[in-house]
């Protein structure tokens, strides 16, 4: 590009572009301007990206094969109580500091088989289960089904959890309508192509399990998994925000596949899981009014959640913030084309402010 060309692509001055080529090799631009500058590389073609990489003299890391997966499973599982219900409850349990424009409280509760479980409890009335639960699968065709097998037992479990917990009769307590997930892969015994391909896999595991058999989700044919690995896997609705030599790391319909080759530079697990937990919370509040419109009610929120409040969630998640790394941008958007929630949230909004005229 010309300088006047990336300048516009950049959306900065042209001045400031001759000021960062006439600065030489030793001139650090603004914060701000460093952020702009990571953005377009972490959007830039592989090819740019790789230019990039030479022309400092970096090699690109690569993901270190082993002989077994490793992988941790972040599952959530959120539900609608209502702001009185999350009230209650939140009286007893610790303010999280997660996400502090998205006000919640959170406490540890006791699952039979997590490594750890946390209930986080949000003041517009939704509550998430977050399930941790390592693993060693022998093929990703494995810990697919176990996903689908497990929601037989996981949503009954959270709906019980919940009863307990807000000491009312069976009935009236709600369901859980879905488990969506977050893979974090510490080891694999792939590399090259099969590496990314393997993380595709893990965003979309539908494509290796019969969900419709007889007696519940079984595993397709192995050769499924060996030729999908071999020839390589992609859909439209898988986005990637991993950043090269940095991360392989892919949203899909099921949730979020992540690996960090760069532990200084990559995301922590922790940003990730708030990120997720902040998606599903506005979620399933979504779905709560979309719920109401299709039992024939006019929908109605608590004044405080009502049609502003979606229209400050709307516009935090859509709004790069300038403390914001590149890679937090990228995730984010990511996450929240692959859910649609941006679109949900704008369509609640306008059912609020409907019902309130």
């Amino acid at each position: 590009m010309s300088l006047r060309d990336f300048a516009a692509y950049l959306g900065v001055s042209d001045r400031t572009v001759s000021n960062w080529e006439g600065g030489g090799a030793g001139y650090q631009p603004r914060v701000e301007s460093q952020a702009v500058l990571d953005t377009a590389l972490a959007r830039a073609s592989d090819d740019a990206k790789a230019r990039f990489a030479t022309a400092l003299g970096k090699t690109d890391a690569v993901a270190p094969a082993a002989s077994r997966i490793e992988v941790d499973s972040h599952k959530f599982l959120p539900v609608f109580i209502g702001v009185q219900r999350a009230g209650r409850l939140r009286a007893h349990m610790a303010p999280s500091a997660d996400d502090q424009w998205l006000d919640s409280s959170l406490a540890r509760v006791d699952h039979p088989e997590a490594q750890d479980c946390v209930l986080y409890v949000f003041a517009c009335g939704v509550a998430v289960f977050h399930l941790v639960q390592p693993h060693e699968p022998t093929a990703l065709t494995d810990l697919a089904v176990w996903r689908y097998r497990s929601y037989a037992s996981d949503l009954p479990w959270a709906r019980e959890k919940l009863r307990d917990l807000l000491d009312e009769g069976h009935a009236r307590v709600p369901n859980p309508e879905y488990v969506l997930s977050l893979y974090w892969l510490t080891a694999g015994p792939w590399t090259g192509n099969a590496y990314d391909t393997a993380l595709r896999l893990l965003s979309t595991p539908s494509v290796l399990v019969d969900r419709g058999a007889p007696g519940g989700p079984v595993p397709l044919d192995g050769t499924v998994e060996e030729s999908l690995l071999a020839t390589g896997f992609d859909h439209p609705d898988i986005v990637s925000f991993g950043v090269r030599g940095v991360s392989t790391a892919y949203a899909g319909w099921s949730g979020v596949a992540y690996a960090s080759h760069s532990r200084e530079r990559s995301l922590s697990i922790d940003e990730l899981v708030t990120c997720e937990l902040t998606v599903q919370a506005l979620w399933c509040f979504t779905r709560q009014i979309q719920q109401m419109i299709e039992d024939g009610r006019d929908p109605s929120m608590p004044e405080q959640y009502g049609w502003r409040f979606l229209r400050a969630a709307c516009s935090r998640l859509t709004t790069a913030r300038a403390q914001e790394t590149a890679q937090h941008v990228l995730m984010r958007e990511a996450i929240m084309k692959s859910s649609g929630l941006a679109e949900r949230l704008r369509a609640a909004q306008d059912a609020l402010r409907e019902s309130a005229d």
